[in-house]
């Protein structure tokens, strides 16, 4: 057990897909997995082990943040020895061309969190994905006709910001969506030296307003899971 898991060594499996939302955990849980077990409900935070296509595949909330997302993976990493974490997640959208369910790889992490300035001295740290698993997904989604975009997104420390328009100039620069967990999956993925990818599903828009319901995102963004656990390893 670690301080907000309540596993015992061996009930994780080496790969896990980390949702925010723990109700997306169980989703997943209930609907891909075989024989899944809950080995945690701390906080009402679920974990689930079960397996995929004979895999040994667990799935974990996080919550929302960086400070929550880097309470879970280091106790995954460092606790349970998990060596592969592929977070699925919701993003909004930065640019017209990314629509709403549109999937994102997010090859790397913009932030405007001081986590990093923080580890490094001051010094900004540019925490990326790892190439096999994003070369594998981006392969996985072409065998399933499935279009995803890869580019870079923005982890945020805040959801509503005082500045209407200050997406606009990470969109100048090619940043594809907003979300708020990758840059500290991927920070720690390279501190520990296992692997990490960010699958993301657009649930909203910042350029056109439009948005999906909470329903709608815990339950219909399937291929974004579906690529996921066939990434899994």
């Amino acid at each position: 057990m670690s301080t907000h898991i309540a596993a015992e060594k061996g009930e994780i499996a080496r790969t896990i897909l980390l949702p925010g939302d723990p109700m997306r955990a169980k989703f997943i849980a209930d609907n891909f997995l075989e024989d899944p077990v809950c080995y945690n409900q701390v906080r009402g935070m679920y974990g689930f082990t079960g397996t995929y296509q004979g895999r040994e595949i667990s799935v974990q909330g996080t919550g929302m943040g960086m400070p929550s997302i880097s309470i879970y993976v280091n106790e995954l990493i460092r606790d349970f020895d998990v060596k592969n974490l592929i977070r699925v997640g919701s993003c909004g959208s930065f640019s017209e061309k990314v629509k709403i369910r549109d999937i994102i790889l997010a090859i790397g992490a913009c932030t405007n969190s001081r986590n990093n300035q923080l580890r490094f001295n001051g010094q900004d740290y540019a925490p990326t994905a790892n190439f096999t698993l994003l070369s594998k997904a981006h392969n996985i989604a072409n065998e399933k006709g499935i279009e995803v975009k890869v580019g870079n997104v923005l982890s945020s420390d805040l959801f509503y910001g005082d500045d209407p328009d200050a997406w606009q100039v990470w969109s100048r620069y090619g940043v594809l969506a907003v979300e708020m967990e990758t840059a500290e999956l991927y920070t720690l993925a390279a501190k520990y030296g296992v692997r990490a990818l960010s699958i993301l599903t657009v649930s909203d828009s910042v350029v056109t307003g439009e948005a999906t319901t909470a329903e709608e995102r815990e339950k219909t963004f399937t291929d974004m899971i579906e690529i996921a656990l066939e990434t899994a390893e």
